[in-house]
């Protein structure tokens, strides 16, 4: 990795975008496992990536595609991002993406093409050695392209309808029709699937190259809402669907397509995928060589099933189904048909909750092991084993082999060879051909290794300013996973505390990755002694944890944080609970608010950005799983709302009205929209409780502007430092 010069932690913390430039990303191997494709920008700083190939035989990295090429240099565009079309923006937004350049690729499983888009144009490269790039014909304002499995074809997304482009030319296939409603779109994912089920596509080639499944997708009956930009009266506000909890969802359906067809639009079929059982969501859609397969789940979520689909006449027949009282998880890369050899159809594996742990599943039995939760399903590695993630440890990932008789073998985990006994971190892995790429953040650092060949590819990132030394704790009666960081010199005198948690569903803060700790250590060394402390609901501690917070969202996430801070202050006299702050965004920013409304006994300042305070706000996927219908579950909305100050006073509330607040909200988010903020400033204001807003002009829930993220800690660094009177650190 590379040094800079000195300077602050939180420019360095925003020009490096969070130290993700220069890092690989987007990992895949081949399905011989002779090479490696991945994304990378050139420097610690460098926004815009460039595809790079691997050859895992002589361990050489050449880059396939590089946005700055001359030849390609006219799809860049005169802006940063000024003709990147609205949908691919979106798209990114869903992602979290924050890059530039080429940010997303598809390839055959041979790796031996790959396609791309920059700035709505489509191109083709050849990542043999010598490799060529090439532009194919486009409407110019292409996204998510995908490529047919003989590498001979792109399909792609246009507004509303799907293309295909190559050497024939660049033809229409379906959707975008001058008669069609502009409330229909196809090929691309509706909002929930994209923010909550992890499925960010709409369309899917056959492994011959000969059809596609494609949704199409009618937002008439979601909700449209209104986002201003208050900084321009003149500029229109923009209109967005949003299905809130308790409202209609959009229209989904999945229809098969014969693109070669003189008019695809007239010969689609469709598929049966709601069936008599009328299933909401289509959360999984993968084209095995035997069938296509499907996870759909009813609207409660506590039903998921697994179809095949007949291709020939769109029906479907359930070849398994999971039920839970509570919710049924979505695991990444499940459901998938796993064979010993090409030749099989193979069984069918996903993860299920069985005896307080995430298990692997063949045909529905279990297999893996009581104790290892299972996270997700990378694939198979060629020689009848799965390649998944899973944890022994909460604080740790690891990357292992499941044979079909169940026996775990480690690829990169705390006791394997080549991270070192007890090192434990975060790891992912990409599989093929015998080959694993293993991406390994650890508290040392990052890297990844290319097993069993052992490269490493080249990581550009740059070395933070600050050196996070948290120590780790389990603490209370529920054994809460916690991390206390301090300033590097500190003397041991008492400090003001300031919580940093995540707190809730899908995000875990107390890991054992450096990456994880670079911001609270730069707020500790500012003088406080920072406490982060995972409770229930968050990740890797199994169903039992997670559904602990069903109905309730508030209640057990703050008792949680209340407990680790006070277990931790038992055994450490360097924690002062005379001054103790909290931050966060999104959830956190949520639970931040949530501490000083309902324990200021506790909690004496706090920051909440973009915090979900109204949860009938909120989308339906995301909102209904924890809180159920809110025709029906009306008093857990209730519980778990912001807004009601008598609820306040009634939960402990209204002894301390004067805890300063400050309220941090970015105008254009479409996800926790700006209406939560605004109906908990009005609330507080109507209840005399004095408080601060921040609204951040054109910025998302991302935040991805550099000067928007580095103000944006200098600025809660400031507000906390003087609502709990001390004077910080120099930097």
């Amino acid at each position: 990795m590379s040094s800079t010069s000195v300077e602050s932690f939180p420019r360095q913390h925003a020009r490096t975008r969070r130290f993700t430039c220069g890092v690989p990303r987007d990992v895949r191997v081949s399905d011989d496992g002779a090479r490696v494709l991945f994304l990378r920008s050139s420097t610690g700083d460098d926004p815009v990536h460039a595809l790079w190939c691997l050859d895992v035989v002589t361990g050489v990295e050449r880059v396939v595609a590089d946005p700055r090429d001359p030849s390609l240099a006219p799809a860049v565009g005169s802006g940063p991002e000024g003709s990147v079309p609205a949908e691919e923006l979106a798209r990114r937004e869903r992602a979290r993406e924050s890059g530039s350049g080429i940010v997303a690729y598809d390839a055959p499983a041979d790796l031996s093409r790959a396609c791309f888009v920059l700035d709505g144009r489509v191109w083709l490269a050849e990542v043999g050695d010598p490799g060529r790039v090439v532009e194919l014909p486009s409407t110019g304002d292409a996204f998510d392209p995908r490529l047919s499995p003989d590498g001979a074809s792109v399909a792609y997304v246009s507004g509303a309808s799907l293309r295909i482009t190559g050497a024939g030319g660049d033809r229409h296939v379906i959707g975008g029709s001058a008669a069609a409603s502009s409330t229909v779109s196809w090929g691309s994912a509706d909002f929930v699937a994209a923010e909550e089920m992890g499925r960010g596509r709409g369309y899917w080639w056959s492994p011959d190259g000969r059809r596609l499944l494609v949704t199409r997708v009618d937002v008439s009956p979601v909700g449209q809402w209104w986002i201003a930009s208050p900084v321009d009266p003149s500029a229109p506000p923009r209109a967005v669907r949003y299905p809130a909890a308790g409202t209609t969802n959009a229209e989904v359906g999945l229809f098969l397509v014969d693109p070669s067809a003189t008019d695809p639009e007239g010969v689609t079929v469709a598929v049966d995928w709601r069936r008599d059982d009328g299933f909401e969501y289509l959360a999984h859609v993968a084209w095995s060589e035997s069938a296509p397969l499907l996870a759909v789940q009813s609207r409660d979520q506590r039903t998921l099933a697994v179809l095949e689909v007949d291709p020939a006449n769109g029906s479907t027949a359930e070849v398994h189904r999971i039920t839970d009282s509570d919710w049924v998880d979505l695991v990444p890369g499940t459901p998938v048909r796993w064979a010993r050899g090409p030749e099989e159809a193979g069984v069918l594996a996903t993860v299920e909750a069985h005896d307080g742990t995430y298990r692997l599943c063949r045909e529905g039995e279990p297999i893996s092991p009581l104790g290892l939760q299972v996270r997700s399903v990378v694939g198979p590695d060629g020689d009848g084993n799965l390649v998944v993630l899973a944890s022994s440890d909460p604080l740790d990932v690891d990357v292992v082999r499941i044979a079909l008789d169940g026996t775990v073998t480690p690829i990169a985990s705390a006791s394997s060879a080549g991270v070192g006994a007890g090192a434990g971190g975060v790891h992912g892995a990409a599989v093929g051909g015998g080959t694993v790429a293993v991406r390994s953040s650890t508290m040392e650092g990052s890297s990844t290794r290319v097993l069993p060949a052992g490269h490493v590819l080249d990581d550009r990132s740059e070395a933070p300013s600050v050196d996070a030394a948290p120590t780790f704790h389990v603490v209370g009666d529920r054994d809460l996973q916690a991390a206390v960081l301090v300033p590097a010199d500190h003397d041991g005198s008492p400090l003001p505390v300031l919580l940093d948690p995540y707190g809730g569903p899908h995000a875990q803060r107390v890991q054992r990755a450096r990456s994880q700790y670079l911001i609270s250590q730069w707020f500790a060394d500012r003088g406080f002694a920072v406490v982060v402390a995972d409770g229930r609901g968050t990740p890797g501690r199994g169903p039992d944890w997670d559904r602990a917070v069903k109905g309730d969202l508030a209640g057990p996430v703050l008792d949680d944080q209340v407990d680790a801070l006070h277990a931790l202050s038992d055994t450490d006299p360097r924690l002062d609970l005379a001054r103790v702050a909290v931050r966060g965004w999104s959830f956190s920013g949520y639970l931040a608010a949530l501490a000083v409304l309902r324990r200021p006994d506790v909690f004496h300042a706090a920051v909440a950005g973009a915090p979900v305070t109204e949860w009938r706000l909120y989308d339906t996927h995301y909102t209904e799983r924890y809180l159920g219908h809110p025709d029906v579950e009306a008093e857990s909305y209730r519980a778990s709302g912001l807004c009601d100050a008598s609820d306040w006073a009634a939960r402990g509330g209204g002894g301390h009205p004067d805890r300063p607040l400050l309220l941090v909200h970015g105008l254009a988010d479409d996800n926790v929209v700006m209406a939560h903020t605004l109906a908990l400033s009005r609330a507080l204001l109507e209840a005399g409780r004095p408080h601060r807003v921040l609204p951040l002009s054109g910025v998302t829930h991302m935040t991805p502007q550099e000067s928007v993220a580095e103000n944006l800690l200098r600025l809660q660094l400031d507000f906390l430092a003087g609502a709990l009177g001390m004077e910080p650190r120099p930097e």
